[in-house]
């Protein structure tokens, strides 16, 4: 079990679209910075009370399960095209 030292909450929204079919959507997140004993840093992401992976790591779109995805400032979502190869 590792001794938390410090924790601070944040909360950011996030917008994505796929470049690939063109779905849009918008995720809010509330982001758990904690920094143990040791002092090693860690951040935990969590969307409507559950705990996910970072939005920086997305790589499916969860419409066509292709990509690749975009992340925009949140509000821009219908912005944006699809992809055409």
């Amino acid at each position: 079990m590792t001794m938390e030292r410090d924790t601070e909450t944040v909360h950011e929204a996030y917008a994505f679209v796929c470049l690939h079919c063109g779905h849009g959507w918008e995720e809010e997140y509330e982001i758990r910075h904690t920094t143990d004993l040791s002092g090693h840093r860690r951040a935990d992401y969590f969307a409507r009370g559950t705990r996910v992976p970072s939005p920086l790591t997305l790589s499916d779109c969860p419409s066509c399960n292709l990509g690749p995805i975009r992340i925009l400032r949140p509000g821009r979502v219908n912005s944006t095209r699809p992809y055409l190869a």
